[in-house]
């Protein structure tokens, strides 16, 4: 205990705001010596800073501005660069290449990390090269509490992010952020930025935080994310009820509503349903029946699955084309269904994916060319989306294509034919569908592709324009007139293009509002949810609760919610088809 002060030395290293205005004679006369000895090693310490002899400071370069501290039992290493008025709180790591800006709020317990690691399998983890990419941070930003900041990631100007963030991409300047991985929230300019009186210490105080959740005083959500919470429930308590009544004990099999044919996509769309909501495989088989029964349906000769026979067992597929792929639309949806399916039950498809390892470079880019980008996008991009998920298949195999370079070449093709103006591949077909095909087709396209390969999709804002302008067309979205299809074929575009940018994020986030309140009213009881009407041209189950549209409707669900910031209201997340993460590819690096 200081006799001038009456505080323990100790008080500063927890509140090391208060040292300027508080400290006594003796314990400024102690940092100073402490200052010393980091000058000795190199440290430029500016007026009025203050570190704590409590912090982990283990630096080959430390240059901090004035007004600027590290906080008791922070860990620093490597390279910090800090602007005037920076703050680094208590049990905060800051690692690597790290620059601040001015006036920058680092929150207890917070973590920047910049620097990584490979993770191979030609060598054990420890043994990995190290990278070093670095984080840059601008000025005036706020950073709460356990938030987790990756290499390589620029915090712009002005930002806030909000508590128990992951900041995996880059933020624009002006971006109120939260999440795991972190998404833009708005603009603060727009909602009007906390009181830097009241950041000092880094906190994120019960308001803003309470709001950055989207579950705060006076946020609409409030309440949207109260009735989330209760559809959760009542989902869950259903659960088991709803897949049962779709299963026949007389034949084994599972059809997508009572009535209705068996399907091999209503056998994969019940294993989603059980694994989402109770965590367990459907309980009229065990986990190892099920794995064996989808395994079996795989063809031998291509890798796909076709539709079973009416014995259960495999289908017969048509006649393969000259490039040796087999046009089928429903063997090709079967290579997503089955495989995620067999994920979520532990295993694996039997074999590689044949039609996919076979087609050489020139098959692949020739079959490209071919699709029907001008009259049919949902068609083309669904052809995408099953060969790319094949490929993954294959690399999770350790399976080899039959020419190297076919999966890059994919992606070069892409990054080569998207149009700039509107982010899409391919044209919207006939004027009475409006933007139908396009955005439609963008979803498959990229789901199989960008998505599930952890890339960033060309012209992000683009993407949003175009998909938000579509989201509006009342002939889709009026009420009552909405399926599965479009709106997830909206939703999951969205989500995706904004974990790039906060571009219109007001907009997009109370076009998901309006879909999750209508969507949650669409359950159910006991049988869940619709697909409902059909689309252009017809398709899908209709409107009558069933198994397909139980399982799309939970993702879309999600993906709703977590763009209007109530996801974790849910307590579930997509792990099959619609499943946010992209996949961990051996030979494949994805960031995060």
């Amino acid at each position: 205990m200081d006799a001038e002060t009456g505080l323990d030395d100790a008080y500063f290293d927890y509140c090391p705001w208060d040292f300027v205005g508080r400290a006594s004679a003796g314990q400024r006369a102690a940092q100073d010596a402490h200052q010393r000895r980091l000058a000795e090693s190199g440290a430029r310490l500016g007026q009025r800073s203050y570190v704590s002899p409590a912090a982990g400071v283990f630096t080959d370069t430390l240059r901090l501005g004035a007004d600027s501290y590290i906080a008791g039992h922070a860990y620093v290493t490597g390279d910090l660069t800090a602007g005037d008025d920076c703050t680094v709180n208590p049990y905060a790591t800051v690692r690597g290449r790290i620059t601040l800006g001015d006036g920058v709020r680092i929150g207890a317990h917070s973590s920047l990390l910049g620097f990584n690691h490979g993770f191979a399998p030609d060598r054990p983890v420890h043994r990995q090269p190290l990278t070093n990419k670095g984080i840059t941070v601008g000025d005036d930003v706020w950073i709460g509490s356990h938030v987790v900041v990756l290499d390589g990631v620029t915090i712009g100007d002005h930002c806030v992010v909000g508590a128990g963030a992951v900041v995996t991409k880059d933020l624009a300047p002006w971006t109120v952020a939260a999440g795991n991985p972190a998404r833009p929230l708005r603009d603060r300019r727009a909602q009007g930025g906390p009181r830097r009186d009241r950041a000092v210490s880094g906190e994120l105080p019960g308001g803003l935080s309470d709001d950055l959740s989207g579950d705060g005083p006076g946020d609409p959500s409030g309440d949207l994310g109260d009735a989330v919470a209760r559809f959760a429930d009542r989902a869950r308590a259903q659960a088991a009820d709803l897949v049962a009544r779709c299963w026949n004990p007389d034949t084994g099999r599972y059809a997508d509503r009572p009535g209705a044919p068996a399907t091999v996509r209503a056998h994969c769309d019940a294993v989603e349903i059980a694994d989402l909501l109770l965590g367990s495989p459907p309980e009229q088989l065990a986990a190892d029946e099920h794995a064996a029964r989808l395994r079996a349906l795989q063809d031998p000769g291509s890798g796909l699955v076709p539709e079973c026979g009416p014995d259960g067992g495999p289908g017969v597929l048509p006649t393969p084309a000259a490039d040796g792929w087999i046009d089928d639309g429903t063997a090709e949806y079967h290579v997503l269904a089955v495989g995620y399916a067999l994920d979520l039950l532990g295993s694996r498809l039997a074999q590689p994916v044949h039609v996919v390892r076979r087609m050489t470079v020139e098959q692949l880019l020739a079959r490209l060319e071919s699709l029907p980008w001008r009259t049919r996008t949902w068609s083309a991009g669904a052809w995408v989306d099953c060969w790319a998920t094949g490929a993954q298949r294959n690399l999770e195999l350790g399976v080899e294509d039959g020419q190297p370079g076919a999966l890059e070449a994919l992606f070069g093709w892409l990054t080569t034919r998207v149009d700039p103006w509107t982010g899409m591949w391919g044209t919207a077909g006939a004027p009475s569908a409006g933007r139908l095909q396009l955005v439609n087709g963008y979803y498959r396209l990229t789901r199989g592709s960008y998505a599930q390969f952890g890339l960033d999709v060309p012209y992000a804002e683009r993407v949003v324009d175009t998909v938000l302008a579509h989201g509006r067309d009342q002939r889709w979205f009026a009420a009552g007139r909405e399926n599965a299809c479009n709106v997830l074929d909206v939703a999951h575009p969205l989500w995706l293009a904004g974990r790039r940018s906060g571009h219109r994020a007001a907009e997009v986030r109370a076009w998901a509002e309006e879909q999750l309140t209508r969507a949650l009213g669409r359950w159910r009881d006991g049988a869940g949810f619709g697909f409902g009407p059909a689309g252009e041209g017809g398709g899908g189950p209709g409107r009558e609760p069933g198994l397909q549209g139980t399982e799309m409707w939970l993702a879309i669900v999600w993906l709703l919610a977590d763009l209007v910031g109530v996801a974790d209201r849910l307590a579930y997340r997509p792990r099959g088809v619609h499943r946010p993460e992209p996949a961990r590819l051996p030979g494949f690096a994805t960031p995060g």
